[in-house]
Parts: structure tokens; C-alpha cells; sequence
């Protein structure tokens, strides 16, 4: 087996990787539940589940096997051309279990794909051109999906120009309102703003509104519980239709199936990736029927998209899903995380908001409460010292100020208590 210094080194002649932040690299070989272990043995309890994807834990049995005995009969043979039985599976699977309404599904490779398939949809169907997004928001790293993202960092000046035509409304970012305004008294006025987008900003030709359940690059930003409400009735009145990005908050991370879920509103569409298939190259787009046969012959396709590997895994992990209720867990685990990491906050002065649902929670670090002040050289700290201490988190924000805490549903509760255990060392650490 190669050791660490032989993969970093092949990894810094051969691998890009310019794009990717500077942090000490570890070289990850095995991983099973809420665990990975390095080339050198070393082990973590890996909080961050390769960014939001091993919900159902690493290399779970049942996904494992389903890919497998999949592999044994068929790599591939373009799903489009021809029809595979998994594809066919897991489609039928999903409608059963989105949101009234949604129908039928675009597989592809990853969140970006299927929300570029999204975009493209809403505007074939309404024919119409305008999109309205969010400020702070993520949704890729392509040039269409650069374009509805709402952070000026992402959106770099020396790769555009972007698409025309998109709106950004306010973030509702409670913790840093940049309309001036205090949750509840507020009158979600983020969201009553919708009405004022339309009216002056745009040419009256909006095809679709995109946001994410829980603004999960942004720094895990929780909308307030009305606030989609709010949104849709503003959407109904115009016939715009409600793209939600379930990339990262959907199969159960958020304490429910999928994050929408919380506000109590149907999507026209739904974007999925990361947890769709534990690890495996997957996205899909399903939408409501009428809207996904808008399409017509010639105007979208995926050599790999629904590969019938990809989509086995895909169906094993919803059935895990399902089986252990991780929706229900991720619930129970989020709720005792928060209510201990705001204990902590009591004591740690850095905390400036502890923010969350399920097992999706950032806490955000500050210099000081009173103007806020974001630290992120302290976040960058307590990752490097959780690390070496044998935990694996992650920091974001658009601040870049905030501890992301996404473990695997399936992490257990001593596992969670050496989470908190080695965090309140960190943070102690940190001052």
C-alpha cells in the first residue's frame, strides 16, 4: 500500500487541486459508520461526511452490497438510450417520497448538473427568462449555477460574464439582517422584498425562484419558520415556479426526509445530490409532471446520468433511510447537539450564534458580540486543533467564520459525546 507521503506527493505533481483551500492534507483509506481511518491507521470521527454525502455512514453493508451485485451485471449502457431496471426503481421510489406533486426524475452526475437541468426546465416550461435567487446563497460551481449564487466570493470576476437576468433578493440571515430589521418583529420582510424584486427589478418575465432549505455554503443559515410561506404566496400570485436545492439538505440531514419539509410548502421542483446514494456519483431533478415534459427531443441529455451502479446504491441507501428512520434520528441527535453547544456558549464568548435543524448545524465564531465581528482565523484554529485530536469538521460562511458540523446519521451517541468533548477542548484551546 502507498504511504501517505507517496499519495501527497503524486498529488501536488499530478492532482489540481489549486482551487482547494491550503489545510494539512490527510490520506483517507477505509471508512465504516460515522468513521474513517488513514494510510497510517490513524482514525477520525469524521463530522463533516465528505461534505454533507455519507448519511447513511460509510460503506454502510446493505449500499455496499447493493453496488456490488450490481456491478456483476451491468457498468452502464447510457439510461437514456435504453432503460435500466434501477433507474426505472429509484424514480418510481423518489416520487413516492418528495413532496405532493413531484412526479418524475432527471438523473445526472452531481447538484450542479441537476440544478443546471432545473434552470433550463423552468425556463422551457414558462418560457420565460429571469431567475430570482438569494444573497448568500450556494448552488454550484458551473457558470450557470455560479450565476444564481449569491456570494461575491464565489462569483469571481476573472470567470464571468455570468448569465443575465437574476435577481438576488435579501438572505434571510437573521443573525446578520442586512435590512437592519429584528426576528419576529420584522415582518419577514426579507421575503415580503420578493414582491419589490419583481416589480422593479426585473422586466416582468421571471420564470423561477431558486433558494435552499438551509443555506448550507452560506454558513447553515435557518430561515425563519415562515418565511417560505411568505415566499410562495409572492410566487403564486406572479405563476412563478419554486426551485428548492436539496443538494445538501435532503435524506434525512435536516431531521426530515427533505428540508423544505419544515416550512410547510410544495416545491414545483426539487434539486437532490450528496446523500441521494451514499457516496456515489448521483444527482436527479424531479419535478412535477407537466413541467418535466416541457423537455423536448434535442434539449437535454446525461451520457452517465441514472448509471444503473449509482442508482443501485441509490435505492439501498433510501431504504436505510427508511428502515433506521435517519430523518427521526438525525432529529433527536441535531436537537441534543444544539442544546449542548449553546451551553457552551454561555462560557465561550467566541460563539456568536449556535443555528441549525437535524444534523446540520454551524456555529458561528465572532471577535466580539456587539458588532460581530467574524473570526475566522479562530474557526480555521479549532478545525486544525479538532483534527489533530481526531475529529473532522468544516468551516464556511460567507464570513468564513463558521464551524459546519455534518456528521453521518448514523453516528452514535458516545460518538457524539467525544464531539463535544473534544470541541470544548478546542475552543479552549483557541481563545
Amino acid at each position: 500500500m502507498a504511504s501517505s507521503e507517496d499519495v501527497f506527493r503524486k498529488y501536488q505533481e499530478y492532482v489540481a487541486t489549486s482551487f482547494v483551500r491550503k489545510v494539512e492534507p490527510i490520506a483517507i483509506a477505509e471508512g465504516k459508520g460515522a468513521l474513517v481511518r488513514d494510510i497510517d491507521g490513524k482514525e477520525y470521527l469524521d463530522c463533516f461526511s465528505g461534505i454533507s454525502v455519507s448519511n447513511t455512514g460509510h460503506c454502510h453493508d446493505k449500499v455496499v452490497k447493493a453496488i456490488k451485485g450490481q456491478a456483476d451485471k451491468l457498468l452502464h449502457c447510457c439510461t437514456y438510450m435504453y432503460h435500466v431496471a434501477p433507474a426505472a426503481e429509484l424514480a418510481e421510489r423518489l416520487a413516492k417520497v418528495a413532496p405532493e406533486g413531484l412526479r418524475k426524475t432527471f438523473f445526472c452526475n452531481s447538484g450542479a448538473e441537476a440544478i443546471e437541468y432545473a434552470m433550463k426546465m423552468g425556463r422551457k416550461f414558462t418560457k420565460r427568462h429571469e431567475i430570482i435567487a438569494l444573497m448568500c446563497s450556494f448552488h454550484g460551481r458551473t457558470l450557470g449555477t455560479l450565476s444564481v449564487t449569491g456570494q461575491w466570493a464565489r462569483r469571481r470576476y476573472d470567470m464571468g460574464p455570468y448569465l443575465g437576468g437574476v435577481s438576488f433578493a435579501p438572505a434571510p440571515y437573521c443573525y446578520r439582517c442586512s435590512l437592519g430589521q429584528t426576528y419576529p418583529d420584522c415582518g419577514i420582510q426579507c421575503a415580503e422584498m420578493i414582491e419589490d424584486i419583481i416589480e422593479y427589478s426585473s422586466s416582468n418575465n421571471v420564470a423561477e425562484f431558486i433558494a435552499e432549505p438551509v443555506l448550507g455554503e452560506g454558513g447553515l443559515i435557518v430561515p425563519p419558520p415562515e418565511y417560505f410561506k411568505t415566499v410562495k404566496k409572492v410566487l403564486d400570485r406572479h405563476e412563478i415556479l419554486f426551485i428548492v436545492d436539496e443538494v445538501q439538505t435532503g435524506f434525512g440531514r435536516t431531521g426530515k426526509m427533505f428540508g423544505i419539509e419544515h416550512y410547510g410548502v410544495n416545491p414545483d421542483i426539487m434539486c437532490l445530490a450528496k446523500g441521494i446514494a451514499s457516496g456515489m456519483p448521483l444527482g436527479a431533478c424531479i419535478a412535477k409532471a407537466e413541467i418535466a415534459d416541457s423537455y423536448e427531443p434535442g434539449d437535454h441529455l446525461s451520457t452517465f446520468g441514472g448509471n444503473p451502479v449509482s442508482c443501485a446504491a441509490g435505492i439501498a441507501s433510501l431504504e436505510v433511510m427508511l428502515e433506521q428512520d435517519l430523518p427521526k434520528q438525525s432529529q433527536l441527535k441535531g436537537e441534543y447537539l444544539l442544546r449542548r453547544i449553546r451551553e457552551l456558549q454561555e462560557t465561550e464568548s467566541m460563539i456568536g450564534e449556535v443555528r441549525g435543524k437535524g444534523l446540520m448545524i454551524g456555529v458561528e465564531l465572532v471577535e466580539e458580540h456587539e458588532n460581530k465581528t467574524p473570526a475566522q482565523a479562530k474557526a480555521a484554529k479549532i478545525r486544525e486543533l479538532l483534527r489533530m485530536k481526531g475529529i473532522l469538521i468544516g468551516v464556511g460562511g460567507v464570513k468564513g467564520n463558521v464551524v459546519r458540523i455534518q456528521p453521518p446519521l448514523v453516528i452514535t451517541d458516545e460518538q457524539l459525546e467525544t464531539l463535544m468533548d473534544r470541541l470544548v477542548e478546542s475552543m479552549k484551546e483557541a481563545r
